[in-house]
């Protein structure tokens, strides 16, 4: 039997964890990111580095796209060394990135007037999860695109949603997701900034939250960033500003309101602007006044 191929364009801390998972799982796994020693640097372990998105696209017949946006997306497909031109005639193209809803179904649609199958495919539970396998995908395709991207799909994680026979379903489940996540990140930040504000040992409060009922995922996770004093981006605040533009982009159109996402994307947007965009997310605590946050140990 012949080794399965997939492609992978994108080596970020979600990227480089499902090019390791497709790796693990089987697969000769043709890589490539804007900086290619981190290409190389897989390579290493197994599978082969390309420097651009059409060398890749030409060895595979499932490419998955693991960039920030739907710009990425565009210029990794339609871009200089574009993989769009380079698919064969029947590959599918798995997109991850969390985008608006609308744009992923137009994507769709350019795709398809190319012969080629597109699944809608954004990607939740962070780098551990997406380097175990156990992420999850909140997919929507055509039946013809689920029957080529399925071995991959399923390879590459723990949990796959199959939402729809079209694009749009997949982008539209991620956005409420990340409303969720945006909001529960803003509001841990403001009640661990209580906390500190009113005299509460940061640790003691997180001990006793973490075993309360108003814990969350969020809270869990990201506070223990503020109090180890380490804002390494695992998720950036400008991740936020982006998606919580999208949530609220979306309940736009139908003029639905959304005070909750409104308030957090105001904050995400206050951190960035007050030179905090490329610190991890957790540091929207910063926005808040007259707090001693901890500091990293050396």
């Amino acid at each position: 039997m012949t080794t399965p191929t997939v492609g992978v364009i994108g080596l970020g801390a979600m990227g480089a964890g499902i090019a390791k998972t497709l790796r693990h799982n089987g697969f000769h796994v043709h890589v490539c990111d804007v900086r290619f020693e981190a290409a190389q640097a897989f390579a290493a372990d197994g599978g082969t580095a390309w420097r651009t998105p059409a060398e890749v696209a030409a060895q595979v017949p499932v490419l998955v796209s693991v960039v920030v946006n739907a710009a990425q997306t565009e210029q990794v497909l339609f871009g200089d060394g574009g993989a769009a031109a380079a698919l064969k005639s029947g590959s599918a193209f798995i997109m991850c990135s969390t985008v608006d809803p609308n744009w992923s179904i137009a994507l769709e649609a350019r795709l398809q007037a190319l012969g080629l199958h597109y699944v809608d495919a954004p990607i939740s539970g962070g780098a551990a999860k997406a380097a175990s396998g156990q992420m999850t995908m909140m997919t929507s395709a055509t039946p013809e695109a689920y029957a080529v991207a399925n071995p991959v799909l399923d390879a590459m994680a723990g949990k796959v949603y199959r939402l729809g026979d079209k694009a749009g379903a997949g982008s539209k489940v991620k956005i409420i997701n990340q409303l969720l996540a945006g909001v529960h990140i803003a509001v841990a930040a403001e009640a661990m900034a209580l906390g500190i504000r009113e005299g509460v040992a940061p640790d003691a409060l997180y001990e006793v939250i973490t075993h309360s009922a108003g814990n969350s995922w969020m809270f869990e996770n990201r506070m223990a960033h503020v109090i180890a004093g380490d804002y390494t981006p695992l998720s950036a605040v400008d991740i936020f500003v982006k998606d919580l533009g999208l949530v609220l982009d979306t309940a736009r159109a139908s003029k639905f309101p959304l005070p909750l996402a409104a308030t957090a994307h105001q904050m995400f947007m206050q951190a960035s602007t007050a030179g905090f965009a490329r610190e991890d997310d957790s540091a929207v605590i910063k926005i808040f006044p007259g707090i001693s946050l901890p500091e990293k140990q050396a």
